[in-house]
C-alpha cells in the first residue's frame, strides 16, 4: 500500500488546484504544505481563464511552474472545474505516475474521487477551507485546513487554548480533549504508556483534518503539554532519536468509607 507521512515522503505526487475554491495568495504555503508528504511534481491548476476572477491566478503561475487547464463554463453558475480535474486524475492515478495527489478545493464533489485514490492504496490530501464538508475531509487520508496556513501560532491562541477545560469551554475554539484520548486508547501498550508517533497517527485515522494548529499550537507535543492535568509525558533516547511517550493521570479518588450504623442499644 502507498501510503505515506511526514516521516516517510512519497516520491511524486500531482497537485490539482481547483482555481474556483482556492486563494492566490496562498501558493506558496500550499505548495510548503504538500511538500511535507511528497514532492508535487505535477502541478495543475482548473478553470475558466476567460473569466475575471481567474485573474489573481495568472501572475503566480509561472513563477511556481502551474500548469493552467482551461474549462469553459457551459453553464452559467456552474463550477467548471470539477469534471476537468477528475478525468485528469484518474488518467494520473492509472498511469502511475506520481505515489500520491493533492487536492485543492473545499467542494464536497471530489469525495468520490478522494475515496477512489484510496481505494488504490495511494496518498491523497485535500486542503481546503474549515467549511468543506465533513464527506471530502473523511474521504482524505490528510486535510489542511486554509485557516490554519494563515493563523500565526502565538501566545495569544495558546492561552486560550489553555484556558479549554476537558468540558472545551472558555474558548471558542474546538475542544482537543476527546480525541487525544481515543488516540491515546488506541495506541496505549500493556505498562499504560503510547508513543506520540502513534498517537499522531491514529489521530489522522479518527480525523484527517486534525492539526494542532487549529488549537493554537505548531506541534502535537506542545498541544498535549497544555492538558498536563490529564497526560504525564516522558522522554527516552530511542536509537539515537529522543522518544517521547505519554500517559493518562488517573483522576479516580477513593471514596470516604462510610461509618458504621450505631448500635441500637444508644437509640435506646
Amino acid at each position: 500500500m502507498k501510503n505515506t507521512s511526514r516521516d516517510n515522503k512519497i516520491d511524486k505526487m500531482a497537485m490539482l488546484i481547483d482555481g474556483d475554491n482556492a486563494q492566490p495568495s496562498l501558493i506558496v504555503k500550499l505548495l510548503a504544505e504538500a511538500g511535507k508528504y511528497g514532492a508535487p511534481t505535477i502541478r495543475r491548476i482548473y478553470g475558466d481563464w476567460t473569466t475575471p476572477q481567474m485573474n489573481g491566478w495568472k501572475e503566480c503561475l509561472n513563477n511556481h511552474a502551474i500548469q493552467p487547464i482551461q474549462q469553459f463554463r457551459y453553464t452559467v453558475g456552474k463550477n467548471a472545474t470539477d469534471s476537468a480535474l477528475i478525468i485528469d486524475a484518474m488518467d494520473l492515478l492509472h498511469s502511475e505516475l506520481v505515489d500520491g495527489f493533492c487536492i485543492v478545493s473545499s467542494d464536497s464533489d471530489y469525495t468520490r474521487l478522494a475515496t477512489r485514490i484510496r481505494e488504490e492504496g495511494i496518498f491523497v490530501m485535500g486542503i481546503g477551507q474549515r467549511k468543506t464538508p465533513k464527506p471530502f475531509v473523511n474521504a482524505c487520508n490528510v486535510f489542511i485546513f486554509t485557516e490554519n496556513l494563515t493563523d500565526d501560532i502565538d501566545d495569544r491562541k495558546i492561552a486560550e487554548t489553555e484556558k479549554t477545560g476537558e468540558n472545551g469551554s472558555g474558548s471558542n475554539r474546538p475542544n482537543p480533549v476527546p480525541l487525544l484520548k481515543e488516540a491515546f486508547a488506541m495506541a496505549v501498550d500493556e505498562e499504560g504508556w503510547a508513543h506520540l508517533g502513534m498517537m499522531g497517527s491514529n489521530l489522522r485515522q479518527l480525523d484527517p483534518s486534525f492539526d494542532p494548529r487549529t488549537f493554537g499550537y505548531g506541534q502535537l507535543l506542545q498541544l498535549i503539554k497544555a492538558h498536563k492535568d490529564l497526560f504525564t509525558i516522558r522522554k527516552e533516547d530511542d536509537k539515537g532519536r529522543s522518544a517521547v511517550y505519554i500517559k493518562r493521570k488517573d483522576k479516580r479518588r477513593s471514596k470516604p468509607r462510610k461509618k458504621a450504623p450505631e448500635a441500637a442499644a444508644n437509640n435506646a
